[in-house]
């Protein structure tokens, strides 16, 4: 048999490989002589630096950068960085992203992308050709104010006064000058990888879809629409553009938004698919028994094409079994997730716990699930036998 083990983070709990390598540690305790393969995935968000590094064969590297966290806090921070070729990775998770945060401190009204723009800055301070960006996993709304304000565009209320950075509201934004934007974010090469297509407003933008999980309440959703709304407008008139309908503005709170108006050439990729194609996941579940990924929760975004659901098309093409293990899933899809590939959704809670705990023990409940999931495949053998 030969098991292809290709999972997403599970977010504040493991990386991508960790998550990979629990699972195999699991199977081989029922399986020893089996084969496996461990393909490390990401779709933008936490461990996308890191995987993306896992395949550079060793020419990468990880670098540390001191920048600001989404409530301004001063953090140690990272990026990838291949010389050679002056590359750069970056994952907003690392600077902007939501497990830098308590539950308690979330803060949608100055929750801010400027960390994300100085990771940016200092790989173009380093002669950055390239930037492969991911953006998942954000704890900000703000629009993408934090991260051109990082990169040096101003933003001036009605009174003409200097707005700082992490005191800015959205409603506040009257006018902008980007005369100090940083003049090299025009040489490189920016690369998104993103799986989140959703407009920047709407019943799919980045407030109503995204906004609950960054603290905004159900009943303060007209005022942060109202909010992006005005604000979106203002960079509409300054950039001659209308990129607020472009795919994938609405991603991470709208930092999408305004790396469509002010990078206009940048590239747009699915974060999934960058790093299957490096990996070449496609040839080897082709020679798969089984196929086994996973991810913290299962839901209906999942189904917008994260990691779980595209490996599970993939799968698909060429009939393997697809087993998703998931910290939760969301009732009711079953049938949905089946159309796409997944035969079988295997969660590894074994009672109720609170989702600290769960973080915690991520780890040991994955590799106790993962005995589990061999054991029934070797019933299921004897059986049929």
């Amino acid at each position: 048999m030969k098991f292809v083990i290709a999972l997403d983070s599970f977010k504040g709990s493991m990386t991508s490989l960790e998550a990979a390598n629990t699972v195999e540690k699991g199977i081989k305790k029922i399986f020893p002589q089996c084969k496996t393969t461990r393909f490390p995935i990401a779709d933008g968000g936490e461990g996308t630096v890191d995987t993306l590094l896992h395949y550079e064969n060793g020419i990468g590297v990880r670098k540390n950068v001191y920048v600001h966290d989404p409530l301004g806090r001063p953090i140690l921070s990272y990026l990838g960085w291949i010389e050679s070729t002056k590359t750069a990775f970056i994952e907003m998770a690392a600077a902007s992203g939501l497990t830098l945060l308590h539950s308690d401190e979330l803060n949608p009204k100055y929750a801010s992308t400027f960390g994300t723009g100085e990771l940016i800055r200092e790989a173009l301070h380093l002669g950055a050709k390239e930037i492969v960006l991911g953006l998942g996993g954000s704890a900000t709304v703000d629009g993408g104010v934090g991260f051109l304000q990082a990169l040096g565009v101003e933003f001036y209320d009605k009174n003409n006064h200097l707005l700082h950075p992490f005191k800015t509201e959205l409603a506040e934004i009257h006018s902008l000058s980007s005369d100090s934007l940083i003049t090299e974010q025009r040489e490189v090469l920016l690369i998104i990888t993103s799986d989140v297509v959703n407009p920047l407003l709407g019943d799919e933008g980045a407030v109503r879809v995204f906004g609950k999980q960054k603290g905004i309440s159900s009943s303060d959703f007209d005022y942060y629409e109202a909010s992006m709304k005005s604000y979106s407008e203002v960079i509409d008139i300054h950039t001659s553009a209308t990129a607020r309908t472009k795919k994938g503005s609405g991603a991470a709170g709208g930092l999408g938004f305004a790396i469509h108006s002010f990078f206009r050439d940048a590239f747009w990729n699915s974060g999934f698919e960058i790093i299957s194609s490096k990996g070449k996941l496609r040839e080897e579940i082709e020679s798969a028994t089984f196929v086994i990924t996973g991810e913290g929760r299962l839901d209906r975004q999942s189904l917008s094409g994260k990691v779980p659901i595209g490996v599970a098309r993939m799968a698909k093409k060429h009939s393997i079994p697809v087993i998703v293990f998931v910290g939760g899933v969301e009732a009711y899809i079953e049938e949905e997730i089946g159309e796409e590939g997944v035969h079988l959704v295997f969660p590894i809670c074994e009672q109720p716990m609170t989702l600290n705990d769960a973080l915690k023990e991520g780890e040991s409940l994955l590799l106790r699930a993962s005995v589990r999931l061999a054991k029934a495949i070797q019933l299921g053998m004897q059986l049929k036998l």
